[in-house]
Formats: structure tokens, sequence, C-alpha cells
């Protein structure tokens, strides 16, 4: 016999062709995997020496700083906040590790100082904002001008070249094959992807995201989720800066300007949302390799560097524009017949 309740809350074709689209949950499954695939096609077909294993392991090493920022950036905007220091902080920890190092101190110690550098400027931020209850974007605005101010005041304005700078393998050298910094943008990864996707720290992360004021009420320590993730987005600021500066093999003040806007594109292009609570780390992985990619084929194209700046323009406001429509998508009803 059939339950005629059960029968009237099953799913019918007619309410199944009803539903409307949910535009966030078909970007975060497949849509921006389709979008790095016509992007791989596209310049596969259009671009010179695109697909040769050198120049994608260029796209590679050129991916890492960036993909690096984007991953620490990816917990701010998890909690609904924002970083636009991070590219300040790369040019402060690249000048402090090559400083370090020039004077003496062993390659690792030089990498270590960097990190901690980053995460200082990151607990200032955090701290701010946390526990001042300050804007996060003026906040981080303030220490991004101030950062870039410090590493013009550290170096004089010039660049400080050591040939023999003890830890530039970090950012030329190989290990079986690969490019130093695509392995620790890896390592990176699966250490933010643990921490967001296995731990209770990742589960209070999305949390305050989502609603800061029931995560408090529910027990979570909002304050400090806060200060943490500026602290982890200012550590990742610093390792991206070290491996600059190793690329580079010198100290330049004006290393990471504009890094900032790259970063935040690809954490948004991966499907995280700028209100914060929804996202993956995977995600923003996926959104620096579409940046990189382009940014290389553009260059393999020989488009002028001006008109390059006009197309990452369109880009970002792509990504914020994705964002809002996926916002906009989540009252639609779900599968299950409940507004999200």
């Amino acid at each position: 016999m059939i339950d005629n309740g059960k029968l009237a809350m099953a799913p019918t074709a007619e309410t199944r062709a009803k539903r409307p689209f949910d535009f966030a949950k078909w970007w975060d499954r497949i849509g921006i995997l389709v979008v790095l695939a016509v992007l791989v096609l596209l310049m596969s077909s259009i671009a010179p020496n695109f697909n040769r294993v050198d120049n994608l392991l260029n796209i590679a090493r050129s991916i890492s700083v960036n993909a690096i920022l984007a991953a620490g950036l990816t917990f701010v905007i998890l909690t609904g906040g924002i970083d636009l220091s991070v590219g300040s902080i790369v040019a402060v920890a690249g000048v402090v590790a090559v400083v370090l190092a020039i004077a003496g101190l062993p390659a690792p110690l030089a990498v270590l100082a960097g990190m901690i550098v980053g995460a200082a400027c990151g607990l200032v931020n955090g701290a701010l904002t946390a526990y001042l209850a300050l804007a996060p974007f003026i906040v981080t605005l303030g220490t991004m001008t101030f950062l870039r101010g410090l590493a013009y005041t550290i170096t004089a304005g010039q660049p400080i070249v050591s040939s023999g700078l003890n830890f530039k393998d970090i950012g030329n050298g190989y290990l079986a094959g690969i490019p130093a910094p695509v392995i620790v943008m890896a390592v990176v990864y699966v250490v933010a992807w643990f921490l967001l996707e296995r731990t209770r720290y990742g589960r209070h992360v999305y949390a305050v995201g989502g609603n800061a004021q029931a995560a408090r009420l529910a027990g979570v320590r909002v304050d400090r989720i806060t200060t943490s993730v500026y602290v982890i987005a200012g550590a990742c600021a610093g390792l991206a800066g070290v491996i600059f500066a190793a690329r580079v093999i010198s100290a330049q003040p004006t290393a990471g300007t504009g890094y900032e806007l790259d970063a935040i594109a690809a954490v948004v292009l991966g499907g995280t949302s700028l209100a914060g609570g929804r996202g993956r780390i995977i995600g923003t992985l996926v959104g620096s390799i579409i940046l990189g990619i382009l940014s290389t084929g553009l260059i393999l194209l020989n488009v002028p560097f001006f008109r390059q700046l006009l197309i990452k323009g369109v880009v970002i406001i792509l990504a914020v524009a994705i964002d809002s429509l996926k916002t906009r998508s989540l009252p639609f009803l779900r599968r299950d017949g409940v507004t999200a």
C-alpha cells in the first residue's frame, strides 16, 4: 500500500522542472573547471609554444607566488574580511629576509624570519580588526601604505642585490624536475585544505563568516578566529615575499605591487564569497591557475603591458560579478525544498 503522505512529498517531474537554476552550486562544482578547460584549449590553439614543457613549468613557477598569497587570503575572506596589505607584506618580508641573509643568517632562518615578519603584520591587522572593531578595508589599506613606505625606508628606495643569496634555491631551484616554488605552493595548499576541511578550527572559520553573532553564541572565540586568519594571510604573504626575493635574487621595495588584487580575484574566481562563510581552498588554487595561464598567454601573444592591465581589470570585475550572481542564487530552493 502506498503512503499518500510520502507520495505527496515525492518530487515530480513538474516540480523538478520548476526549480530555479542554482548558479552558486553549479559554479562551485564545475563552472570554474569549465572556464579553466576552455582557457587552456584557447591558449593551446592561439599562443605559440604554450604547450611546451618548459613553458608549462614556467607557468607553474609564476603561479606559485600569487597562489600562496591567495591561499592565505582565502582564510580572511571566508570570515567576511579583506586584506589589502598582502602585496606590501611581500615587499617587507622579502627585504627583511635578504638583509638578514646578507648579514650572515643561515638560509632556513632567513626564510623563517620573512614569514615571521609577515605573520606579525597580519597580527596587527587582525588585532585592530577583531578587538577594536575597525573596518578591515580601512585597517589593511592603512597598513598597506605604511608597509610599502617601510620597505622603501629600509632599502633607501633602491634594490638590494645579492648574487650569492643563500636561499635563492627556494625561488630558482628544482626538486625531481619540479620547480621549488611549486612544491612549496603544494605544501601550503595541503596544509590549508587540512585546516579548513578536517579540523574544528576550519569549521569555526566558516561559522564566523556565515554568522559571527551566532558563532559567538555557540561558543566560538570570534575575536581569536578573526585575528588568526589575518596572521595566516600575513605568514603566507611573508613566504611569498621570500620566494619572490629568491627568484629575482634581490630585495625589491616595489615587490608585490598590485598583487593583492590578483590574489583577491583568484579567491573569488575560485568560488569563495566576499560575504564570507562559503568557498573552498581547492577553488582558490584553480582560480590562481586561471589567472596565471591568462597572464602567460597574453605575454606569449605579445599583448602590450597596458592592454594586459585592461584585461586584468575586466577579470577582476568579472570575479566580483560572479560572486554577486552566486549570492543572489542562494535564496533559491534547494533539492530538498528548503531555502538556503
